[in-house]
């Protein structure tokens, strides 16, 4: 009798764990992944182009003392959160794990219907060790310090010690397991590996063990990404690279290292995975590594511009190199954007701040940004995360459209320059910016009020989006300005060719001989609700005498045009 009860108990366990599994597989969700096509990259959740909508703030340990962290996110309509994971909190002793802050993590994300993008903060943290275990800190023999040129230790363990790399690899390899299996949902749609990795002190480690392969010939993949002074296959870093070797000496051993944490994991668990970057000044570069006040100085050895091509070799689980941008400089901010926008790397703005910049949120789009995610705007008040809010408010209801456009190739945005480039006489702005489509070409002005008087910003915040849904047809959005439609010409044709009919001006360009003039056949408002279109009105008449007038409000418009 015991035996036929204990067969029974058996049966009846395994009857739940495959009840079990078959509950995991219905919630289980595609699996996100980043595609190329065209030249252009999109980030696949659900099987289909997402745009993240992010903020970048929160830590395993903010989540009990930041009550007002949810509400924010909801204020701010972000549909994604980046957080950081602390190696010194997951594995607090060597091999024991504590998943308590990650699991609660996920689960308040899914409660509140957001993604979640996590980083890694292991062995690299802003130029520093600080994130690390105690036991790593504390044991400086099993867990090296890197060495500046005097050979003292500086505040970053060596990227060659095999034994910290182990540990930093099993921790993070352990943590894509556990998300593995506890979140079939997807939750979790992308990882970074570390966190603005490269070294302050010194431009990089001159350990023995680092000096023996500074001196030892440049692996080959790198001599072929990355083009040398001297084309051979014996030639050392000093001899490949002249004054410039041990910046990219250190570009390659810190690639190398994350990009090898990132492959253990991804080996486990393949979520996409990005590796952020403390940028240089592209344009008033500083030497590199040194702390202080030098003028452009900057971390030695993370993904900055001059050393993406190294970064792409050594590191190819690396799916996306991310720039952190705080520019006060517009040319400068506008600058990362273009070099992080590569046929190689798609762009992903990890981190950005200066509300002031909210604006170029829009030249993202323009280079077919997978996401944006401000630095700390859910811990901030409303009011001060509001000019984030705004852009999310703006493309939130459409954010899955809009992310399907992009990847076709169908959409362009623009940000209004600093007033600097275009005051004429003194005071009034004269500008006008230029998108072109099949047939038409979209005009931005900036500083238009809809019911208001024709009138300027005082300060830079227009922007807009077109995307060409049809033939003649659009889906056009902004804030503070104008957008107007011409048929298509050149530049100098509009300049000369906007001719007056009775007591109006229309947009007119000569085509092969003869006068197209534009016509707003339909313009409507509308919006998305649950996947689902919702109208909401149409406009007409005194609306588009001069165009389409977009304030401080959200406005989605699908407009029809004709030729007559």
């Amino acid at each position: 009798m015991k035996k036929t009860f204990a067969v029974l108990a058996a049966f009846a366990a395994t009857l739940v764990v495959a009840a079990l599994q078959v509950q995991i597989q219905a919630q289980e969700r595609p699996m996100p992944h980043i595609v190329q096509k065209d030249g252009r990259y999109a980030l696949f959740v659900d099987d289909a182009p997402y745009l993240i909508l992010g903020t970048e703030d929160l830590t395993m340990g903010q989540w009990t003392t930041s009550p007002d962290v949810w509400p924010n996110i909801e204020h701010m309509q972000a549909n994604t959160v980046e957080v950081s994971i602390y190696w010194e909190q997951l594995e607090p002793q060597l091999d024991q794990y504590d998943f308590t802050m990650v699991d609660r993590l996920v689960s308040e994300a899914r409660q509140h219907h957001v993604h979640l993008v996590l980083l890694w903060f292991g062995m690299y943290y802003n130029g520093h060790q600080h994130y690390m275990p105690d036991w790593v800190k504390l044991d400086p023999v099993r867990y090296p310090h890197a060495l500046n040129r005097d050979g003292e230790a500086v505040d970053n363990l060596s990227p060659f010690a095999a034994t910290t790399l182990e540990a930093d690899r099993a921790a993070f390899t352990t943590l894509m397991r556990h998300l593995k299996e506890t979140d079939p949902q997807r939750t979790v749609i992308m990882i970074q590996v570390e966190n603005e990795t490269g070294n302050w002190e010194s431009v990089r480690d001159f350990s023995p063990a680092a000096q023996k392969l500074f001196e030892a010939p440049v692996p080959p993949e790198i001599l072929k990404a990355m083009p040398a002074l001297t084309i051979s296959a014996s030639a050392n870093w000093q001899q490949a690279y002249g004054p410039n070797a041990d910046e990219y000496f250190n570009a390659w051993a810190v690639a190398s290292y994350v990009g090898k944490v990132a492959a253990a994991g991804k080996a486990v668990y393949p979520l996409p995975m990005d590796a952020n970057c403390a940028l240089r000044d592209p344009l008033r570069p500083g030497p590199p590594g040194i702390e202080g006040p030098a003028a452009g100085r900057y971390e030695s050895g993370g993904p900055t511009d001059n050393v993406i091509p190294i970064w792409k070799a050594a590191a190819p689980a690396i799916d996306i190199l991310g720039p952190d941008i705080y520019r006060g400089d517009p040319t400068s901010y506008l600058k990362d954007l273009e070099l992080y926008h590569r046929d190689d790397n798609p762009l992903y703005v990890a981190e950005t701040g200066g509300t002031g910049n909210a604006r170029f949120f829009f030249s993202a789009l323009n280079l077919q940004t997978l996401g944006y995610a401000p630095f700390g705007a859910a811990d901030d008040t409303q009011q001060e995360a509001e000019p984030w809010a705004m852009n999310y408010r703006l493309i939130g209801p459409i954010q899955r459209e809009i992310a399907r456009l992009n990847f076709e190739g169908k959409l362009k945005a623009v940000a209004e320059p600093p007033h600097v480039d275009f005051f004429q006489g003194g005071d009034v702005p004269n500008l006008t910016q230029t998108m072109p489509f099949d047939g038409w070409d979209a005009i931005v002005s900036y500083g238009v009020s809809r019911g208001g008087a024709v009138g300027w910003n005082p300060t830079p915040v227009g922007r807009a989006l077109v995307a060409q849904v049809g033939e003649n047809e659009f889906l056009v959005t902004g804030y503070f300005c104008r957008v107007d439609f011409w048929p298509a010409g050149t530049e100098q044709q509009r300049k000369t060719q906007l001719i007056e009919h009775g007591t109006k001006l229309v947009p007119s360009s000569l085509i092969d001989g003869k006068w197209l003039h534009r016509q707003y056949v339909h313009v409507e408002q509308g919006t998305e609700e649950n996947g689902t279109y919702k109208f909401l009105r149409i406009l007409s008449g005194s609306d588009l005498n001069s165009g389409i007038d977009f304030d401080d409000k959200p406005m989605v418009l699908r407009v029809k045009l004709n030729t007559y």
